[in-house]
């Protein structure tokens, strides 16, 4: 089996934005040598081991998933869950996502499922931090 990460892609707007705001909301630095633009070429960030979170350009994620258009802004194809310790670790997220300029979709708060909380990147990719 290969020892390389396994690497979830989103697309993206703005590459020194999105790096910015996954530093700020996710406190996850990017991964690599800055490119010309400041940012690491491919923009990566390592989610724990043997997964990182890709960024790609609008653009250059169509082009590299065969040319299909990408999804407009809104539409969601996916849900990403963060785990986290306790009901205080999901409040500190979301409020953390939410400085750094995410947009609260649901509340922190109890679910049947767990504690949990939900956000929007700057892309629109929807977040969900849960607690058991």
């Amino acid at each position: 089996m290969p020892t390389t990460p396994i690497v979830i892609a989103l697309p993206i707007a703005d590459r020194p934005a999105a790096c910015r705001f996954y530093e700020a909301a996710l406190d996850l630095p990017a991964v690599g040598e800055p490119a010309d633009d400041g940012v690491p070429e491919p923009l990566q960030f390592d989610l724990r081991e043997g997964l990182r979170l890709m960024l790609v350009p609008r653009g250059g994620f169509g082009w590299a998933v065969g040319g299909r258009e990408v999804a407009e802004p809104g539409r969601h194809e996916c849900l990403l869950s963060l785990p986290a310790d306790d009901p205080a670790g999901v409040d500190a997220v979301v409020a953390r996502a939410e400085r750094a300029g995410a947009t609260v979709v649901t509340a922190p708060g109890p679910q049947p499922w767990g504690y949990c909380g939900l956000f929007a990147d700057p892309d629109g990719h929807l977040w969900q931090v849960i607690a058991p």
